[in-house]
Formats: C-alpha cells, structure tokens, sequence
C-alpha cells in the first residue's frame, strides 16, 4: 500500500453553543459529498476523558458542561498542556490528510485553535457562525466561560455567517463560501 498526502482543505468553524456549527459542517459535507469528507473536533478528547471519568454517554440532553469547561479549561490547559488539544487535532489532521480531501474541525473555541493551525497547516479556512437571541440553555456562568467568549471580538476570520434567518439562507451563504462567491 502506498501513502500519498492529499491536498486537503480544512475548514474550521467557531460559534458559540447552538450557534449552528453542527448545522454548517453538515451543509459542507453534503457539498462535498463527491468527496472524502471527515469532521474533526477539539472537544473530541475532552468529552472521550469525561465519558470514562462520570459514566456520562455522549448524549446533549445530559451533557455536563461545566465539567467539560472546567476539565478543559483549569485543568487541561491550565495545569498540564495549554496545547494539548491543538496538538492532538493538528496530529489527527496530518494523518487523516492522508485520507481525506476535506477536514470540517466543528467547535474551535479560543484563539489559537483559530490561529496555530492556519499557521501550521495549508488551506485553511476560518468561519465564524454568529446567531443571535439563541436559546441554548447555558446557566449564566456557562454563557460567561472563556470557551463562550474568547473569539466574541476576534476579527481574523476568513467569513462570518449570520444564523438569524432559516436553514436555506444558512445553507444559501455557506455554499457561496464553498463555491468563492461570498460576499
């Protein structure tokens, strides 16, 4: 067998909770679906080490959300490896280069999940997802979390999407980023 690194395109997506990232990673990989598409997520070990800690399933209904933040944030970053996430994603990205010609990173959070891998990596492309008024049931100290607002004033995004309207204008503006045709 013969290993031959494809021209990826990476795309990651930041937003706040319930701002639509799922919704846009979904909408890209139906786009590309005459492609290998794969989604990759910071939050992909975090959640895996808070599974095994609490028994928690995965499941949104149940998810314990401060744990992760606090997890995440005070201990992880804080007290062991203020990359080890970044790293973790740029190492799953080099290998699954090798196997896919789209990356959709669903949930970059702080700045430099932005920033390290469009200096690491090529063809990388940032989208903001912004929804306003959302309901996303997140106490006010969740709402408040570094991880909620870290990149609220960050200007170097590639795009920004406005989510306030319905799934066709969102799937509308995504596909003209896709396509180059943004404006």
């Amino acid at each position: 067998m013969e290993f031959n690194k494809r021209n990826t395109k990476i795309y990651i997506l930041s937003g706040k909770a319930k701002s639509g990232k799922d919704l846009v990673s979904k909408i890209i990989t139906n786009y590309y679906r005459d492609k290998k598409c794969i989604c990759l997520s910071y939050s992909y070990y975090l959640k895996d080490y808070i599974k095994r800690i609490t028994g928690w399933d995965g499941s949104e209904e149940n998810k314990p959300r401060e744990m992760l933040q606090k997890v995440g944030i005070e201990l992880i970053k804080n007290k062991i490896n203020n990359k080890l996430f970044i790293n973790r994603l740029l190492e799953d990205i080099d290998v699954f280069s090798y196997f896919y010609d789209i990356i959709v990173v669903t949930d970059a959070r702080l700045i430099e999940e932005v920033e390290i891998p469009k200096e690491k990596l090529d063809n990388v492309i940032t989208i903001r997802i912004n929804r306003d008024n959302i309901d996303n049931n997140l106490t006010n100290e969740q709402k408040s979390h570094l991880t909620e607002i870290a990149l609220d004033n960050y200007s170097n995004f590639d795009y920004i999407i406005d989510n306030n309207k319905d799934y066709s204008y969102l799937e509308n503006k995504v596909n003209k980023i896709l396509e180059g045709n943004y404006e």
